[in-house]
């Protein structure tokens, strides 16, 4: 029994069995995500007979098996593995795997139970379903990116946290233990259709309704959460470190002044925009008299809703990150823990990414 075989024994999804099609970006990642919460995955990559022992973090989790998807042989093995699989993911273009013959249609028809789940950009269909892209394109047509960024200047790439990960991976998952369930009461399997231009708009819901009462505006650098507003940005400090505040609500923002030794009537209501750049000024002048670590020790036990901008280094080493084991260690790599924390059935510790492949007629046999 592999390392992940055993680790799949914990956590709310144990017992599911996942295939899944290797690929990068969201389809990996939502992989990890049912993995680290119990699910057995078996990867299957391409042969490579030049393989070395490094693996992507992103990995972990998986049993390993390789097979060349155009051998006949080795797509009958597949096809026989999915009978037995509860989910298959995958992450090519649309059209590839009906290509390859294993995708809906054949793999429904050998195991009506089964959910397929495929992630894309554009979405299985459209105009432009078979265009290349990656996640700052498919963002771009959502609205979102134009969001992002301040006034008077470029779009910013947020990442590829809105797209790849946001509304691709978490949209998939969300998809395909949705259609578990569904599966309880009806026996029968389904194919998600996960693409990131559905999934980042509706993480984006918010916005929207605020767009439809008049309270969020296209423009860019004019929002409430977009930095326009100087409760609602971040600060650098003197030692060239910063500071994020976020004193939306006035108790919180009065709370803000009294730190900071500000007198609200000198800067004119919270929410007038008239008053935000004499506001802004005073509190980039404010911060920038004390260091990071000042301000957050000053703030740390008052409802002002002001923190530390922490690096990725600083965030591992963090009191509340490492009370709450935000971060582990697996195979000499510190990342994120699985997420989110259950109740009964927490999730094992995942296993490392898997070094060498096993035989696919011995996988859920």
């Amino acid at each position: 029994m592999t390392d992940a075989e055993q680790a799949c024994g914990a956590g709310p999804l144990a017992g599911v069995r996942v295939v899944e099609l290797a690929g990068i970006g969201p389809a990996p990642h939502a992989a990890m995500t049912l993995a680290d919460l119990g699910a057995d995955v078996v990867l299957i990559e391409r042969r490579n007979p030049e393989r070395t022992d490094h693996r992507p973090a992103q990995q972990r989790g998986r049993t390993l098996v390789e097979a060349d998807l155009k051998n006949p042989a080795d797509r009958e093995q597949i096809l026989s593995l999915l009978e037995r699989a509860d989910v298959l993911l995958e992450g090519f273009r649309p059209g590839v795997t009906e290509r390859l013959g294993i995708g809906p249609e054949v793999a429904l028809d050998r195991n009506p139970r089964l959910i397929y789940g495929r992630v894309t950009g554009w979405g299985q269909t459209g105009p432009r379903a078979q265009q290349a892209g990656h996640d700052l394109n498919y963002i771009s047509i959502t609205g979102l990116l134009h969001a992002v960024g301040r006034a008077g200047e470029r779009p910013v790439p947020p990442l590829n946290l809105f797209g790849d990960f946001g509304g691709g991976s978490m949209s998939l998952v969300v998809g395909v233990l949705a259609a578990l369930v569904e599966r309880q009461r009806s026996d029968r399997g389904q194919v998600i259709d996960a693409a990131m231009v559905n999934g980042a708009p509706a993480l984006g819901h918010l916005l929207w309704s605020m767009r439809a009462s008049g309270r969020w505006s296209d423009e860019r650098g004019a929002n409430i959460f977009d930095g326009s507003a100087p409760f609602y940005d971040t600060y650098e400090c003197r030692d060239g470190r910063y500071v994020a505040v976020a004193a939306l609500e006035p108790k919180f923002f009065a709370e803000l002044l009294r730190i900071l030794g500000l007198d609200p009537e000198t800067l004119g209501p919270q929410r007038d925009p008239a008053s935000w750049p004499r506001m802004r000024r005073a509190f980039a002048e404010k911060f920038a008299s004390r260091s990071r670590d000042d301000w957050a020790t000053l703030f740390d036990t008052a409802d002002a809703c002001v923190t530390p901008v922490l690096t990725m280094a600083e965030a591992q080493d963090d009191e509340h990150m490492r009370a709450r084991g935000v971060f582990i260690d697996v195979d000499g790599i510190v990342q994120p823990a699985p997420a989110p924390v259950f109740s009964r059935t927490s999730p094992a510790v995942p296993s490392p990414p898997p070094h060498r492949p096993v035989d696919i007629a011995t996988v859920w046999n």
